[in-house]
């Protein structure tokens, strides 16, 4: 999955200008928007075309609402992130392949975020599950072939002696997990009126289509068979350096602690157990719910609605012929292609 191996880092609270007005605010974010992801990362991704294409999942799915809501998407993300990363193998594969850190004139990583890099990795993981959701099928393929790429590059040993290998079916299926299972929880937490239940069930559902064109198999399909996955990994699973830099004391600013706690407060029992997280009274834990979901929706009332979403819409206003398409990849039919390669597809 084409996510990031660190949580985003923010800068200080008084980087964005809550004072505005909120048409004002809005557009502010949006010309951010425009010039840092959209602009470099969604390049040659189709939305408005051809029209009645469905894409993978349509206008009636499930995935479409769910995706639409691009800050709580974001969040969804970095929280799928961070429970990712207490598997060691992702950990050192984003040390020894990802450019999130940086690294000392040989090429060996250090522990420091690379702010450019984490901002190109939020960039491809929104371009890739923006365009996947609901672009048309052509540029869903296009996106799921360029990550499977890339998946194909990341294979090293760990420190420990430990081999990894990012098409290895037992990771494929955590990597899945993880993601599919932050955006629906930060979807079911922090959306104004978010799917429950069965419905939130056909999400899990339809978004299988996603980890099968990237190689999946044996991906779980509800809530429940996701969280069973997920703690069934546990045996293997630690607290991480990486995940320990990201986490209370070790962070430098308000603005962070506070997307720090959030992540960690809609994680598994079992990971905030792992993690040494203990939830605050009920009370206060409502509260800062409460706060939180008041700035992720503040974020997207004042955006509105992303112009990929709305493209997408009047792609099939006059109807499509078939509800969604599926994706096209059989394993071990892809091209072998190197790193170089796999880069400069990343780049159109």
């Amino acid at each position: 999955m084409n996510v990031p191996l660190a949580p985003l880092r923010l800068p200080s609270t008084e980087w964005v200008p809550l004072d505005l007005p909120h048409e004002m605010l809005g557009s502010w974010l949006n010309g951010k928007f425009d010039e840092n992801v959209r602009a470099k990362f969604f390049r040659g991704m189709e939305f408005e075309n051809p029209a009645g294409d469905p894409g993978w999942f349509g206008p009636d799915s499930a995935t479409w609402y769910v995706h639409s809501h691009t800050p709580a998407l974001i969040f969804g993300l970095q929280s799928a992130s961070y429970i990712e990363r207490l598997d060691p193998s992702i950990f050192w594969m984003g040390m020894h392949h990802s450019r999130l850190v940086r690294r000392r004139e040989d090429g060996t990583a250090t522990t420091a975020i690379d702010p450019d890099g984490a901002m190109t990795r939020l960039g491809h993981s929104l371009a890739f599950f923006m365009g996947t959701a609901y672009g048309s099928t052509e540029t869903a393929e296009r996106l799921a072939r360029t990550v499977r790429a890339m998946h194909h590059t990341i294979k090293g040993v760990r420190p420990d002696g430990a081999a990894y290998d990012a098409d290895d079916p037992e990771w494929l299926r955590w990597n899945y997990a993880t993601v599919v299972w932050g955006i629906a929880t930060a979807h079911e937490i922090y959306h104004p009126r978010p799917l429950r239940g069965a419905e939130l069930d056909r999400y899990y559902g339809e978004f299988v289509r996603v980890g099968h064109a990237l190689g999946g198999t044996g991906l779980p399909t509800t809530k429940a068979d996701t969280l069973e996955c997920l703690e069934s990994y546990l045996p293997r699973l630690a607290l991480t350096h990486g995940n320990a830099m990201a986490t209370g004391a070790n962070l430098r600013n308000r603005a962070q602690a506070a997307v720090d706690w959030a992540i960690r407060d809609i994680q598994p029992r079992w990971a905030q157990q792992l993690i040494s997280y203990r939830p605050p009274n009920p009370v206060e834990r409502r509260a800062r719910r409460s706060a939180v979901w008041t700035i992720i929706n503040s974020a997207h009332l004042s955006m509105g609605e992303a112009p990929e979403f709305a493209a997408a819409k009047r792609r099939v206003a006059g109807g499509t012929d078939v509800p969604h398409t599926l994706p096209r990849y059989e394993l071990g039919s892809d091209p072998e292609l190197s790193r170089t390669e796999v880069e400069a597809a990343f780049s159109h």
